[in-house]
C-alpha cells in the first residue's frame, strides 16, 4: 500500500515521452516501410530488365500510355513458367545438357555457373531436401543443448563406416544470427529429440537469439495447435 511518504516515481519529461512514442512508431512502421520498399524497388529492377527485351508492340503502355510499374514481373513469370515446362521435356533436358557441356569446358565460367546453379537449387528446387522436424541435441558437449534441423537418414559411406550400432541422423545445426551458415553432424537416432514447433518456428528462435519464442506468453507451454 502506498503513503504519502513513500517516493514518487519520477515524472518524464515532455520531450522523454516523445522521444519514446517516435521510437515504438519506428518499431511498428520500419518493419512495414522496408518491406514495402524493397518488394517496389525489386519490381522495378525487374521491369528496367525485362521490358527492353519485350517487343513493344505487346507492351501494355504503348495501347494505355502509361508505364505500369509490375509489368515486367509478369513477363518474367510467364516466361520463367514457360522455360521451366519445357525444361521438363525430353529435349529441354537435352538442351540443358549440352549447354552445360559446353560450359563446363569453359575454365573461368564454368566455375561461376557451378556456384551459381548449386545456389539456385539450394534456394528454389521444390525437392525432399527441405528440413523435416526441428529437433534438440546435446552440441558442443553434454550438458549444453542447441537447436538443429533434421535433414537425412546418414547413406552410403557415412553410415557404412560410422561406429554406431544404431542409425544415424544428419542434423544441420544453424548459428546466430545468421542460420544459412552452421555445422551438418551426424547423430544416433536416440540422442536427436524432435520437437514440436515447426521449422519457421525454430529458425525465428535461432535468427532472434532466443528473444522470439513460438509461444511469446508463455515459452514453457507448447503452442496451441
Amino acid at each position: 500500500m502506498n503513503t504519502p511518504f513513500d517516493p514518487q516515481p519520477p515524472r518524464r519529461s515532455l520531450l522523454a515521452s516523445l522521444r519514446a512514442s517516435f521510437l515504438t512508431g519506428l518499431v511498428v512502421i520500419a518493419p512495414v516501410g522496408l518491406t514495402m520498399w524493397l518488394i517496389w524497388s525489386v519490381i522495378g529492377w525487374i521491369d528496367g530488365v525485362v521490358l527492353p527485351l519485350v517487343p513493344h508492340t505487346i507492351q501494355p503502355e504503348k495501347y494505355i500510355g502509361i508505364n505500369l510499374r509490375g509489368v515486367g514481373v509478369i513477363f518474367f513469370l510467364i516466361f520463367t513458367i514457360i522455360t521451366g515446362w519445357i525444361a521438363k521435356g525430353i529435349i529441354g533436358r537435352s538442351m540443358i545438357h549440352f549447354g552445360e557441356g559446353l560450359v563446363n569446358r569453359m575454365p573461368v565460367v564454368r566455375t561461376i555457373y557451378s556456384g551459381i546453379k548449386q545456389i539456385s537449387e539450394t534456394v528454389f528446387a521444390q525437392s525432399e531436401r527441405s528440413f523435416e522436424k526441428a529437433c534438440l541435441i546435446q552440441y558442443p558437449r553434454k550438458g549444453i543443448w542447441a537447436i538443429g534441423f533434421v535433414s537425412i537418414n546418414a547413406k552410403g559411406e557415412v553410415a557404412e563406416k560410422a561406429d554406431t550400432s544404431g542409425h544415424l541422423v544428419g542434423v544441420f545445426v544453424p548459428t546466430t544470427p545468421n542460420p544459412t551458415s552452421g555445422f551438418l553432424l551426424f547423430f544416433p537416432k536416440e540422442d536427436v529429440i524432435e520437437l514440436e514447433m515447426s521449422v519457421e518456428d525454430a529458425a525465428k528462435l535461432v535468427i532472434s537469439a532466443g528473444l522470439v519464442y513460438p509461444n511469446g506468453n508463455d515459452p514453457s507451454v507448447p503452442p496451441q495447435a
